[in-house]
């Protein structure tokens, strides 16, 4: 997926370029910063401070030298003071002027840091919105790997309704499937039991109610006359937008989409198909029958499904938030897998 969300160790990351959330004088410092200068060895401080000072929002580039990584961009991000003072546009000048740097020198990947959320206080949940934000802008008009870095799943903090309002779902739908089950279970028994037991209306009653419950499965069933590839193509016509969209939208690299455009028999995996479900906006029963033709369905057993289920609901289909949400209950990300 060209967006993806990761907990590591900045400094292990083997990609093309690393952002350094640097100070303005690039002599390093704590944190991020000197965890990098430490593991790239002497030589990039001497880089540095061939390099003088930076701006903060500006990106100036060093060889990795011992690092993974064949680069280092350093870039200085503001310190919160309230968000009165440009705050916001200098954040996203960070990684906007990091990644057109990294564009300029024809690199392929690079990874970012949660820039300015530790020392410099910028609130996270806040932090991380300008960042998906600002990659995803650049990422709509250009091919590149991004990958978003923390230590923790703590550091990509969404925001504190958003957080509550999908725990409570979660919850919910939990709650109800534990009655479904029960009552499951009750119907199963009471067909078990011997017909005496039951007069005729109360059986058919049971009968009704226990057929009922495989009516969704007989529905997918029957939903095999398009296959995933057919059905995708034809989605993404009536809905008049063009692959280059959709393939963004749906966080798709362009290689992916092409076998699944040349190919009308294409096996995705369920985040694929999910991850193009939101990008083209569906509804919750239309996901559900564009997962059928791949063999998928949505549960309400599963953490997964049932934040995906929140997003559609609620009419919310930026791919990047939800991954963010995804990432913070510990879930896989929506896109190529």
């Amino acid at each position: 997926m060209p967006l993806e969300l990761l907990r590591n160790d900045i400094t292990k990351m083997n990609v093309d370029v690393i952002v350094n959330a640097a100070n303005t004088s690039l002599l390093g410092g704590g944190g991020v910063d000197g965890a990098i200068h430490e593991a790239a060895g002497p030589d990039l401080l001497k880089a540095c401070k061939a390099l003088g000072e930076c701006l903060v929002g500006e990106a100036k580039i060093t060889q990795g030298y011992l690092l993974p990584a064949k680069y280092v961009i350093h870039t200085v991000g503001p310190v919160w003071q309230g968000g009165r003072h440009q705050e916001a546009k200098l954040l996203r000048n960070c990684y906007l002027n990091s990644l057109e740097l990294a564009e300029h020198h024809r690199l392929q990947s690079i990874a970012f840091p949660l820039i300015s959320t530790g020392a410099y206080g910028y609130p996270k949940d806040r932090a991380l919105q300008i960042a998906l934000s600002s990659i995803e802008t650049f990422l709509q008009d250009h091919e590149m790997m991004v990958y978003l870095v923390s230590f923790d799943r703590e550091s990509f903090e969404l925001s504190e309704q958003l957080f509550v309002d999908i725990q409570s779902y979660i919850d919910d739908q939990y709650v109800e499937v534990a009655v479904k089950k029960a009552r499951s279970t009750s119907v199963k028994r009471k067909l078990r039991e011997p017909l005496r037991c039951l007069d005729n209306q109360e059986y058919k009653n049971v009968v009704y109610e226990y057929k009922t419950q495989r009516v969704k499965l007989i529905e997918l069933v029957e939903q095999v006359d398009m296959t995933f590839s057919q059905s995708l193509l034809q989605l993404i016509d009536e809905k008049g937008l063009s692959d280059v969209e959709t393939y963004k939208k749906a966080n798709i690299s362009r290689k992916l989409f092409s076998k699944i455009r040349s190919n009308d028999n294409y096996q995705p995996s369920k985040l694929t198909a999910l991850a193009f479900a939101i990008a083209l906006q569906l509804n919750f029963d239309e996901t559900q029958k564009l997962l059928a033709r791949a063999g998928f369905a949505l549960s309400n057993s599963s953490k997964f499904d049932i934040i995906i289920q929140y997003f559609i609901l609620q009419g919310r289909y930026d791919i990047h938030e939800i991954n963010a949400a995804l990432f913070k209950f510990d879930q896989r990300l929506l896109g190529q897998s």
